[in-house]
């Protein structure tokens, strides 16, 4: 299986660089999992294709002000943090631009030196390894200095930090948002409740797992970043009691999805756990427990697209982006959504 398998050609003017000011009001187009056929709706429209008994599986971390500018303490050079995971004693592991000016030893400032960070290692990716250094609350001293980390193709100034998160947002780790969630206001996620359909919430922080380009030829040698997960026993009982009732299984966005194919038995149902997972779904995967997914459009050759046409098939899904394509539709984090519909159970 070749990474130039899962290109398409994608117009720039295409991909999205500000959200829409009604978050339910972006372009839904549904695929049905089992035709093929495909619908163009508005996201508000998600409700119709939902039913009694469905369980929705939602992923609730939340988006840190993960991008620092920074600069190196002896000579001034310019140094850009993009925190990706949190370990013990003030270190986290960091994407450093440009790598080559932060050796082990470097000491990184930044905000006139509130915060400071000294490089520690270099991961086998490039990847540094940095422990910091303040008085005060870290949190409180990020959100102050800290910007909200927008994916490179954004090239606009976000002027609402919060419409970089989804409105479940609850618990502080991301380094990007699971931005299939960003379509759902609390009215939308009611009235879904009110027909019936359960909601469990389930953690993944997102990082370099979810957006880290492929860069091999050959799939199967990609190698995912691990990412903290976690699945509660109330999400993991919400979910288990669906599916025991024959409910269907529905995620929003590739990070519910892999967190609940990671806490999965060989029966499918949900084990309370948390922990790191770099699992890495392409097509010939095996779903253990999900059954469809609602999902944004992603990058040519990402392993997110990869992940879609696990789901619904390569060749259904590159047919649908290609129809999406000539639709105009919105494309990436800020763009249009797109429902991968499960047969009736």
């Amino acid at each position: 299986m070749q990474t130039k398998d899962f290109y398409f050609d994608l117009p720039q003017e295409l991909i999205a660089q500000d959200p829409l000011e009604e978050r339910s009001s972006s372009r839904l187009l549904v695929l049905d999992k089992a035709t093929g056929k495909r619908e163009h709706k508005h996201f508000y429209d998600i409700k119709n294709y939902l039913k009694k008994g469905d369980c929705l599986v939602l992923n609730n971390t939340k988006v840190i002000p993960a991008r620092l500018i920074g600069e190196k303490e002896e000579t001034g050079a310019k140094i850009e943090l993009l925190l990706l995971k949190r370990g013990e004693n003030d270190i986290w592991e960091t994407l450093v631009k440009p790598g080559r000016k932060a050796k082990p030893g470097t000491i990184i400032s930044f905000g006139d030196g509130l915060l400071k960070c000294k490089v520690l290692s270099v991961g086998e990716e490039g990847n540094r390894y940095v422990q910091f250094m303040y008085d005060g609350i870290f949190e409180e001293i990020l959100d102050q200095l800290g910007q909200m980390p927008l994916p490179p193709y954004i090239t606009h100034q976000l002027q609402d930090k919060n419409r970089y998160q989804t409105v479940y947002a609850k618990y502080e780790g991301s380094a990007a948002a699971p931005t299939a969630g960003l379509h759902f206001t609390q009215e939308l996620l009611k009235e879904i409740e009110d027909m019936g359909v359960s909601i469990a919430y389930v953690t993944l922080h997102v990082g370099l797992g979810t957006f880290r380009p492929v860069k091999v030829e050959n799939v199967l040698e990609h190698h995912m970043h691990s990412e903290f997960y976690q699945v509660t026993k109330v999400a993991a009982d919400t979910i288990n009691t669906a599916k025991k009732a024959g409910g269907r299984i529905i995620c929003v966005g590739t990070t519910s999805c892999r967190t609940i194919e990671s806490a999965a038995d060989d029966n499918g149902y949900l084990v309370p756990c948390s922990g790191d997972t770099d699992i890495f779904i392409y097509p010939g995967y095996q779903f253990k427990v999900l059954d469809g997914l609602i999902t944004n459009f992603h990058l040519p050759e990402s392993t997110l697209l990869m992940l879609v046409s696990a789901l619904a098939g390569k060749e259904s899904i590159l047919d649908a982006y290609k129809e999406a394509v000539e639709e105009q539709y919105r494309f990436f984090s800020f763009g249009d959504a797109m429902f991968i519909n499960p047969s009736e159970k």
